[in-house]
């Protein structure tokens, strides 16, 4: 992998991040940091889940893949929101 794909991995990361911040219901108790990191974490393991599922590669915008990270990072940020709470 290149620089530029891990840099464009980050920003689509910080997008994936905050939609996913933005489908969990109610307030979140984490940092924008967090939620960026979580974000990137899931465009990367969503990317591998999407490749093995054969849909990673599409013409146009890959939806699906873009779908299954969103859902990633919803995941991650409810998980983190979990952890934080019980602090």
């Amino acid at each position: 992998m290149e620089i530029s794909g891990i840099i464009s991995a980050i920003v689509i990361g910080i997008i994936v991040g905050v939609l996913g911040r933005l489908v969990v219901p109610g307030r979140q108790r984490i940092g924008v940091l967090w939620t960026i990191l979580v974000g990137v974490a899931a465009a990367f393991v969503g990317t591998g889940v999407a490749a093995a599922f054969d849909v990673a590669d599409t013409k146009g915008i890959d939806w699906i893949e873009l779908a299954i990270q969103v859902g990633l990072a919803a995941f991650g940020v409810a998980a983190m929101d979990r952890a934080k709470a019980r602090r």
